[in-house]
C-alpha cells in the first residue's frame, strides 16, 4: 500500500514539476486585471477558516499569474472582511459588484452568509461561489425550488452529511441511542440536525432528545447532565468547532463519555478547546487528506507562508475555487460576468486539488462529491474511510 500511495506522490509532483517548468518561461500576463471577488470570515468567530480561504485563494491566484494568467490577461484577488455578520456580507457583496466590478464572488464558507447575499448577486449578475455553505437553500430557492441561478457551491449539502452522520453512526459503530445538541439560532446547525434526526430514526435508532441552546453560549453542563441521564450512547454535533470543542471538554469534566459525532463545522483547532476530550470523536470531512495532491499543495502552502497548514479543506477550497473560475473565464473566452456563470453551470469533470467536479445543472452542486470518515486520535485527524449510506441519494 506504500508503495502504492509512493508512485502516486511521485506521479503527482512530476505533473505539477511540469506545470511549474511551463510556469517558469510563461509570457507575462498583460493588459487590464481580471477581478475576483471574495469575501471571507477574517475577524472574530471563524476567522481560522476564513484567513486559510484568503491565502488559499491568493496562492492559487499567484500561480496562475505566475503562468501566465488567463486570457493572457493576471487574475486579481479582491478579499473583504465579513466578520460573519450578514450585513457586512451583504455590503462587500455590493461593493465587489458595484464598485471593483469583478466577474465573479468567492466564499463565503457560512449558509446564512450566502443566503443573505443571495438577492444582491442575483439582481447584480454577478456568479457567488460557496466552499462549505452546504445548507441546500443556498444553491436552490425552497419557495420555488428551483436553482438560483447565481449561486453555486463546492461542497456537499447538508441533507447529504446529516445522513452520513447519522449512517455511520447507526450502521458503523453501533450506536443504537443518541441524542443532539443544536444552535436553535443558527440555519446551519438546525438543518443538519433535522436531517440527522430524520435519517436516524428511520434507521430504527432511538432518539432520546434534542437539545437547544443559543449562539454565544459557553456553559453547556445543565445540557449535558440532562443529555446524560437519558442514557444516550451517543452525541450528534451539527455545530461549530467552538461549541463542540466546548461541549466536548464540559462532558469529561461531568465524567460521561458518550461516542461523538460532527460535521463540517470541525477544525482542528477544537483541541485547544477540548484538549484530551476530542480522542475518539468521529467527523464527516469534506475531503480525502491522504490525496496526493492535497500534500503537495500543503507544501506550497507552507513554503508561501512560512507556517503549516491548520485548515486543510478552507485551504483546498478556496485554491480550488480559484481554478474552476479561471476555468470558466478560460471555457467562456471572457470575463463578462453572465457568460462565466454559464460556464460554472456547464462544468464537467473538472480535476482540482481535492475531488473531480462536475456541476448538477438542477441544483448548482457538485455531483456524487464523495465524504470521508475520520476519526481524532492520538491528538490529530486521522483518515478512516470514504463513506456512502446504504441507499442512494
Amino acid at each position: 500500500m506504500r508503495r502504492v500511495l509512493n508512485i502516486r506522490v511521485l506521479v503527482v509532483a512530476a505533473a505539477f514539476m511540469v506545470f511549474f517548468s511551463v510556469a517558469s518561461c510563461a509570457a507575462v500576463p498583460t493588459g487590464e486585471p481580471i477581478k475576483i471577488g471574495y469575501l471571507a470570515i477574517l475577524t472574530g468567530d471563524g476567522s481560522t477558516w476564513g484567513q486559510h480561504e484568503k491565502e488559499g485563494a491568493q496562492l492559487a491566484v499567484k500561480e496562475f499569474n505566475e503562468a501566465g494568467g488567463v486570457l493572457g490577461r493576471p487574475l486579481e484577488l479582491i478579499c473583504y472582511d465579513v466578520r460573519g455578520r450578514q450585513e457586512d456580507a451583504i455590503n462587500a457583496a455590493r461593493r465587489l459588484i458595484y464598485e471593483d466590478k469583478v466577474c465573479v464572488i468567492g466564499g463565503t464558507n457560512y449558509s446564512g452568509l450566502n443566503l443573505a447575499t443571495a438577492s444582491v448577486v442575483e439582481n447584480g449578475k454577478v456568479a457567488q461561489i460557496g466552499t462549505s455553505a452546504t445548507n441546500p437553500t443556498v444553491t436552490v430557492d425552497p419557495e420555488t425550488n428551483k436553482v438560483r441561478p447565481f449561486a453555486f457551491r463546492l461542497s456537499y449539502t447538508d441533507p447529504y452529511q446529516g445522513k452520513v452522520m447519522a449512517d455511520y453512526f447507526f450502521n458503523k459503530l453501533n450506536i443504537k441511542s443518541a441524542a443532539v445538541i443544536t444552535d436553535v439560532g443558527s440555519d446551519y446547525s438546525e438543518g443538519l440536525k433535522e436531517f440527522f434526526v430524520e435519517r436516524y430514526e428511520e434507521l430504527g435508532g432511538d432518539l432520546k432528545g434534542i437539545w437547544g441552546f443559543r449562539s454565544g453560549d459557553v456553559d453547556f453542563r445543565a445540557l449535558l447532565t440532562e443529555m446524560k441521564a437519558s442514557g444516550a450512547e451517543g452525541v450528534a454535533l451539527p455545530l461549530l468547532y467552538k461549541e463542540m470543542g466546548l461541549i466536548m471538554k464540559q462532558a469529561a469534566e461531568l465524567d460521561w463519555t458518550p461516542a461523538f459525532i460532527g460535521g463540517d463545522g470541525f477544525s482542528p483547532s477544537m483541541q485547544e478547546i477540548a484538549g484530551e476530550a476530542m480522542e475518539g470523536s468521529y467527523w464527516v470531512y469534506n475531503m480525502d487528506l491522504l490525496n496526493p495532491q492535497m500534500t503537495l499543495l500543503f507544501s506550497r502552502f507552507e513554503k508561501e507562508y512560512g507556517r503549516p497548514v491548520t485548515e486543510p479543506s478552507n485551504v483546498a477550497y478556496a485554491y480550488d475555487l480559484i481554478t474552476w473560475v479561471a476555468d470558466a473565464i478560460r471555457r467562456a473566452g471572457t470575463d463578462d460576468p453572465v457568460a462565466v456563470r454559464d460556464a460554472l453551470e456547464d462544468t464537467q469533470d473538472l480535476r482540482l486539488v481535492h475531488f473531480t467536479l462536475t456541476v448538477d445543472e438542477e441544483t448548482h452542486n457538485p455531483l456524487n462529491k464523495p465524504a470521508a470518515m475520520m476519526v481524532w486520535k492520538d491528538g490529530k485527524l486521522n483518515f478512516l474511510e470514504m463513506w456512502a449510506p446504504q441507499d442512494n441519494f
